[in-house]
C-alpha cells in the first residue's frame, strides 16, 4: 500500500539543489556512536514489536477490502452497469511516520483513500463509508471531521488508531497500479482532494530523494524523539511536526550522503544552528507545473515573505510546510538547535553522552510567568471538538502578543494540554513570558496587552460550533504557583540546590512572604468566554539562572576544557576540515530570499482580527470613561531588575498600578485577564453588518514612564 520504486538506491547521482558538504565515510567513531545510539533508542521504547506490526499490516489490508466493497455498493446505488460495478475500485496509501518508518509503538496510521470521480466526498465518503464503519463490531471512537482543512475520519480499528483522508480523482476506474506522485493525478482535482493527496505525495517524494533510506529513518526516528523531548513537536502549537522534521533531516542526508546516524545528528545541529532564516530548506527546485496550481514563491506571492522558517515540500504544488512558526518559537528553536550542537561536539570529545542530549526540557522550571489557559465542556464529545478549535486559535495569541510588544515580549508555547484528574473535562494551556533578551530596559517600560487578550477572545468566540458549556478562562500565574497537576504524579518536585550541576535552578528568595489575594470573580458571558483584566509583571532579568542556561553553560565548559576534535578524529578522503565545512556550510544557508520586514500573520487571522477589534474598541471607549477613573487599583507584580533596580511590567488592565519591591513574593494567586466589564455576552455568530470600521490604533509597546502610564489618555 504505497508508491512503487523506492527501495533504496543513490547511484552517484547527486541529490538535493547544491553539491553535498562533505562525500567523508564513516569513522570508527561514528561506527561506535551509531551503535550506542540505536541501542539508546530502542531501550527508549521507540520501536513496535513483531506482533504489533502484524497487526497494522492486517488492519489496513482489512480497511483496502472494505473500501473496495464501499466503492461497488456506491456505484451500484448510483445505476452504473454490472461492468462498471466489477471494475470499480478504490485504494488505500499510506503516508506520515508509518510509510517513513519512524512510527513507534501505539502511534496512529496517516492513510488515505482514492476513489473514483462518481464517488463523492460529503455523500459517500462521510455518508456511506461512515454507515459502514460505525456498523462494524471491530470499529470504536469513530469520529467525523468534515469540517476541517484536511477533511478525515479519524476511528480505531480493532485497537489501531487510524486517520482516513479521501482523495477524489477524475477517473471512472481506479487502477491497482496507481502512482500517485505522477502530477496527472492532481487533474481537475478539487482543493480537498489536492492538500488530502499532499501528505502521501511529499512522504514518497522524501524517500526518494535520500541517499540511504534506512540512515535517515534513524537518524530522523532520533530528531523526532529530541524533538519531543525538548518540547519542540508540535505544528499547531508553533514549533515542528513530523513532516517537518523529516524535510530538514533529509536535507542533512542529502549534504552528507555517506554519514552514519551519528555524524547526521551532529551535523544537524551544526548545519541549523548557522542557517540563515528565512532562506528555504529545499529538498529539490521548486517546479511549476502544469496545472496551475500556487506553488511557495515569495517574489509573486506577498504572504509568503511573511514565512520566519520556510521548509517547502518536495512535491508539485510545493508547499512551506512551517508557515505555523512565529519569531518567539523560532527563537525557542534556535536556543534548542545551539544546545545540541555544543553537546554533540562535547560528546565528540566523549565528555557528553546520548543521555544528556535527550535530557527532557525543564519548561516549568524555564520561566517565572506564565499564561494559563484554562478550557472545559459540558461533555467529553464537546470538549474534544472544543480542545481542537483553541489549540488551532492558541497560535494567534503568540501572533498578537509579538506583534502588538514589538517582539519585546516572548512568547514560549507548551505543545500540549494538561488534564486535571480531579476536574474532568477540563484542559489547560501554558505560555512561558519573557521580556525580549539583550534590550536595556527603560524605567516604567509596560506591556499592555488587554486588547491582544480580547482579540484572542473574540477570535475563540467565533466557533461556529459553539455549545453551552465551553469556556475559556486566561489567567497569569507565577512559577511557583503552577498547578501541581502538570507534573508527574500530579507532585511539584522539590527544588534544591546543587553544587555545579547543570540541571540545578537557584532556588526563589527564602524569605516566605504574605500572600496576597485579588482575584476577580466574573460571570460566564453568553459564549462562556470569561477573560479577567490586572497587571502582569514580569521579572526578565532573573531568567538567566534557569536550568537550561545552567547546562549550555556546563556544556560551555566542557568544550574549553576539551582539545580539537579534529586531532583526534582520522579524516577520510573526500572529507573537509570544520573550518572549511563552516564555510560550505555558510554558503549553502545563504540565499537570495529576503524577508517581508513585518510581523507574520495569515490572511484569515487579519480578516477576523478587524471583527475582533472592533469589539476591543467599544470596550475601549468604556475603560477609558470609566476603568481608569478608578481609584481602585487591580492586581500588579512588579518585579525588580537586580542590578538597575527598574520596574518593568505588562499590563492587562487599564487602571493604574503603583508597586513596591516588595510585592514581588507577595502575590501568588492566579491573575484574571479581563475586567468585570469585559464579561458582557458575546453574539452569537459575527454578523458581518455589525461590524464599524474604526481607525482606533493596536495596543502597542508602552515606553513611557510610570508617571506618564498612569495618566489619563487624551
Amino acid at each position: 500500500m504505497g508508491s512503487p520504486g523506492l527501495n533504496n538506491r543513490n547511484n552517484g547521482q547527486r541529490l538535493g539543489i547544491t553539491e553535498p558538504i562533505s562525500l567523508g565515510g564513516p569513522t570508527d567513531f561514528d561506527v561506535i556512536k551509531t551503535r550506542e545510539l540505536e541501542k539508546f533508542l530502542a531501550e527508549a521504547g521507540l520501536y513496535e514489536s513483531q506482533e504489533e506490526a502484524v497487526s497494522r499490516e492486517e488492519v489496513l489490508g482489512r480497511l483496502d477490502q472494505i473500501v473496495k466493497m464501499w466503492v461497488k455498493n456506491i456505484s451500484r446505488a448510483k445505476g452504473l452497469n454490472e461492468e462498471l460495478v466489477q471494475e470499480a475500485n478504490a485504494k488505500i496509501f499510506t503516508f506520515g511516520s508509518y510509510r517513513l518508518g519512524v512510527h513507534g509503538p501505539g502511534a496512529d496510521i496517516d492513510t488515505l483513500c482514492v476513489g473514483p470521480t462518481h464517488a463523492t466526498r460529503e455523500e459517500d465518503f462521510f455518508g456511506e463509508l461512515q454507515r459502514i464503519l460505525a456498523e462494524m463490531p471491530e470499529v470504536s471512537e469513530l469520529h467525523p471531521v468534515p469540517d476541517a482543512h484536511v477533511p478525515v475520519l479519524q476511528f480505531k480499528f480493532n485497537g489501531v488508531s487510524i486517520d482516513l483522508l479521501y482523495a477524489k480523482l477524475s477517473l471512472w476506474v481506479i487502477p491497482e497500479d496507481l502512482d500517485i506522485s505522477q502530477d496527472s493525478v492532481l487533474q481537475n482535482a478539487d482543493e480537498q482532494t489536492v492538500r488530502s493527496l499532499n501528505g502521501c505525495r511529499v512522504t514518497d517524494q522524501i524517500l526518494r530523494l535520500v541517499p540511504n533510506i534506512q540512515n535517515f529513518r534513524t537518524t530522523l526516528r532520533c530528531m523526532r524523539f529530541w524533538a519531543k523531548r525538548r518540547g519542540v513537536y508540535s505544528n499547531v502549537s508553533g514549533f515542528l511536526g513530523g513532516i517537518n522534521w523529516a524535510l530538514l533531516v533529509a536535507r542533512i542526508c542529502q549534504l552528507y550522503p555517506n554519514a552514519l546516524p551519528n555524524m547526521l545528528v551532529s551535523r544537524f545541529f551544526r548545519v541549523y544552528t548557522q542557517w540563515r532564516w528565512p532562506n528555504p530548506v529545499m529538498l529539490c527546485a521548486i517546479e511549476e507545473g502544469s496545472l496551475g496550481l500556487p506553488v511557495w514563491d515569495p517574489r509573486r506571492n506577498p504572504k509568503d515573505r511573511y514565512h520566519l522558517m520556510p521548509i517547502i515540500t518536495p512535491a508539485y504544488p510545493s508547499m512551506n510546510s512551517s508557515y505555523n512558526v512565529s519569531s518567539s518559537t523560532l527563537r525557542v528553536m534556535m536556543e534548542e538547535f545551539h544546545r545540541g550542537n555544543e553537546i554533540c561536539e562535547a560528546m565528540e570529545a566523549n565528555k557528553a553522552n546520548w543521555d544528556t542530549l535527550f535530557e527532557a526540557y525543564q519548561f516549568f522550571e524555564a520561566y517565572r510567568n506564565y499564561l494559563q489557559i484554562d478550557i472545559t465542556a459540558e461533555n467529553a464529545d464537546d470538549l474534544r471538538n472544543w480542545k481542537g478549535w483553541v489549540e488551532s486559535r492558541l497560535r494567534q495569541l503568540t501572533l498578537k502578543i509579538e506583534r502588538h510588544t514589538y517582539n519585546m515580549l516572548q512568547c514560549h508555547p507548551h505543545p500540549g494540554g494538561f488534564s486535571d484528574k480531579l476536574r474532568p473535562l477540563h484542559c489547560s494551556y501554558f505560555m512561558g513570558l519573557q521580556r525580549k533578551q539583550g534590550v536595556p530596559v527603560s524605567e516604567g517600560e509596560q506591556f499592555d496587552i488587554r486588547r491582544t487578550v480580547e482579540e484572542f477572545k473574540c477570535a475563540v468566540g467565533m466557533y461556529t460550533l459553539w455549545k453551552p458549556g465551553m469556556e475559556i478562562r486566561v489567567s497569569h500565574v507565577k512559577r511557583r504557583n503552577i498547578p501541581p497537576f502538570v507534573f508527574p504524579g500530579g507532585v511539584r518536585p522539590t527544588r534544591t540546590v546543587k553544587a555545579k550541576t547543570s540541571n540545578s535552578t537557584p532556588p526563589d528568595d527564602g524569605k516566605m512572604r504574605k500572600r496576597e489575594s485579588d482575584t476577580v470573580n466574573l460571570r460566564n458571558s453568553k459564549r462562556a468566554v470569561s477573560v479577567s483584566s490586572c497587571c502582569i509583571v514580569i521579572d526578565t532579568t532573573e531568567m538567566n539562572g534557569n536550568s537550561e542556561n545552567s547546562l549550555l553553560e556546563s556544556v560551555k565548559h566542557l568544550k574549553a576544557q576539551s582539545e580539537v576534535i579534529s586531532e583526534n578524529r582520522e579524516e577520510t578522503d573526500g572529507s573537509k576540515s570544520k573550518d572549511e565545512e563552516k564555510i560550505a556550510i555558510g554558503k549553502i544557508t545563504t540565499g537570495p530570499y529576503v524577508a517581508h520586514q513585518a510581523y507574520p500573520e495569515e490572511a484569515d487571522e487579519l480578516e477576523n482580527e478587524i471583527e475582533c477589534r472592533n469589539q476591543v474598541n467599544d470596550f475601549g471607549e468604556s475603560v477609558k470613561d470609566g476603568a481608569m477613573e478608578s481609584k481602585a487599583a487591580e492586581e500588579a507584580v512588579t518585579l525588580i531588575n537586580g542590578n538597575t533596580q527598574q520596574k518593568e511590567e505588562i499590563l492587562i488592565g487599564g487602571n493604574r498600578v503603583e508597586a513596591s519591591p516588595t510585592s514581588l513574593l507577595a502575590t501568588d494567586s492566579l491573575e484574571e485577564l479581563e475586567p468585570p466589564e469585559l464579561s458582557a455576552p458575546l453574539p452569537t455568530a459575527m454578523s458581518s453588518t455589525s461590524v464599524v470600521q474604526r481607525g482606533k490604533p493596536l495596543i502597542r509597546l508602552n515606553l513611557t514612564s510610570m508617571a506618564k502610564a498612569t495618566g489619563r489618555s487624551a
